[in-house]
């Protein structure tokens, strides 16, 4: 019995991180904040360009698009 449940909620936990849905992008990271501290991409949990400024504001840092958002594919439905 357990063997089961344990096999149904691991092929529930598959379906549910590969549905489109989950794939999808948030606008919550359109903008990375990058630099020598945080690397490449960065910090990339900014929905807006400003957001980013802020936080890297009298930081050695700097704000980028995040790649994963700018080369992603466009979805027609």
């Amino acid at each position: 019995m357990r063997r089961t449940i344990l096999a149904l909620a691991s092929f529930a936990a598959l379906l549910a991180v590969a549905s489109p849905a989950a794939q999808a992008h948030s606008a919550n990271d359109r903008y990375c904040l990058q630099g020598r501290i945080w690397g490449y991409p960065g910090n990339c949990q900014f929905a807006t360009y400003q957001q980013c400024q802020a936080s890297a504001s009298g930081t050695s840092a700097y704000c980028g698009v995040n790649p994963r958002y700018a080369f992603s594919q466009q979805r027609f439905y």
